[in-house]
């Protein structure tokens, strides 16, 4: 059965080997092979327990397939192995493609005040994140620079962490375990420092900077197969972190925010370097009206709404996640437009009633297993750093 991936880590090496050679047309010859490999691997094993992780290798060796002819085809702009990123900032070998860094004219504009739950997490990063960032002078003791956001899938971890960079108007650099890890493959600590590098570069120069790196658990999963220095690379991702409390940076404003839906499966060592670990619950009744509130607003800018019983519709979906009730509103107005386009009735003449979103709601389960909201208050208890009593 792994025959097939243990042959495209194999090329997957050589390639690597020969990209940091700067030998590119080997490097994409070898790129190409590993992703045969692990194509096919997937055609005949899809339900293997690595098939999504290998999805995201192949997506990502197409990626640096792509990069590789461009810069083959074309004159580069400047000397890969000493220039400047694509973001203007000096990272020695730093591969302009490694990291998505984006400014804050590059991604949403939310604030706190666009979101409509999560006072308590709100709360927390205030006095964490963005009161230090207003005036470090009254820090003389520090600050963390660690902070764990965990919680049920779809409760708004993501969102509040872009809410927050244009809160403080930061560089945000996202990063995806698909993205560290195939980044890392044969190169591992060099990359990890390279993404700590591009941080320090804008924090240093008095730019706001978060690190954030979505389902951070996966950093710390066992693979069966082997495809780099994974070990090797967590614990430079350990020492990076411990570096940012040195007192050469320890006033920077950088910050590494980690979100994950698993925290039982952290290392007990990285949970130790994310001194500020925040619940992010999902919305109790009272916020899961005002969600349904807030969304049918928008659809009444198109639409003519009866009188929505809202509080029933909260009861209906408890234990659903905000995004589940984004999802239904959604699926509401998809009806609506197909009944309108089907019917051939002007949109002002169909209402939407409450009996529109209790349709859409019986067919649509909550994506949050209740079993585990006691387990993640279990582990709030003892490892949680932020509570409103």
């Amino acid at each position: 059965m792994y025959q097939l991936a243990d042959r495209a880590v194999e090329y997957a090496q050589k390639a690597i080997s020969a990209d940091k050679a700067g030998d590119y047309e080997t490097a994409v010859k070898y790129y190409k092979i590993a992703v045969d490999f692990l194509t096919k691997y997937l055609m005949l094993y899809p339900d293997a327990p690595l098939a999504d992780f290998y999805k995201e290798l192949i997506g990502k060796y197409k990626q640096r397939i792509a990069y590789l002819e461009k810069i083959m085809a074309e004159k580069p702009r400047e000397d890969i192995s000493t220039g400047t990123n694509s973001h203007g900032s000096p990272g020695g070998h730093v591969d302009p493609s490694a990291f998505e860094v984006l400014t804050p004219e590059q991604r949403s504009k939310k604030t706190f005040e666009d979101l409509v739950d999560l006072e308590s997490v709100k709360r927390a990063l205030k006095r964490t994140v963005i009161y230090p960032v207003k005036d470090p002078s009254l820090y003389p003791l520090g600050w963390p620079k660690g902070i764990l956001l965990f919680g049920p899938p779809g409760c708004g971890k993501t969102e509040i962490t872009i809410a927050l960079a244009n809160e403080i108007k930061a560089v945000l650099i996202n990063v995806s375990p698909a993205t560290v890890v195939s980044k890392w493959l044969g190169d591992t600590e060099k990359n990890v420092k390279a993404l700590f590098t591009i941080g320090r570069e804008y924090a240093s120069k008095g730019q706001p900077v978060i690190i954030f790196i979505d389902e951070v658990d996966a950093l710390f999963q066992q693979y069966s197969v082997e495809v780099g220095g994974e070990k090797r690379g967590r614990n430079q991702f350990l020492i990076e972190m411990d570096g940012l409390t040195s007192k050469e940076y320890a006033n920077i404003p950088l910050f590494v925010i980690g979100a994950t839906n698993k925290p039982w499966n952290l290392d007990i060592g990285f949970i130790r370097r994310f001194e500020r670990r925040i619940y992010v619950p999902p919305p109790n009744k009272e916020v899961r009206k005002q969600l349904f509130e807030h969304y049918t607003k928008k659809l009444a800018e198109k639409f003519v709404l009866e009188q929505i019983d809202y509080d029933k519709l909260a009861d209906l979906t408890e234990g659903y996640s905000s995004s589940d009730i984004v999802s239904i509103v959604k699926e509401v107005q998809n009806n609506i437009v197909e009944e309108i386009n089907e019917k051939g009735i002007s949109p002002r003449n169909r209402k939407i009633k409450t009996e529109d979103f209790i349709e859409v709601i019986s067919k649509h389960k909550p994506s949050i297993d209740t079993r585990l909201l006691e387990v993640y208050k279990e582990w709030n208890k003892q490892y949680g750093t932020y509570s409103e009593d």
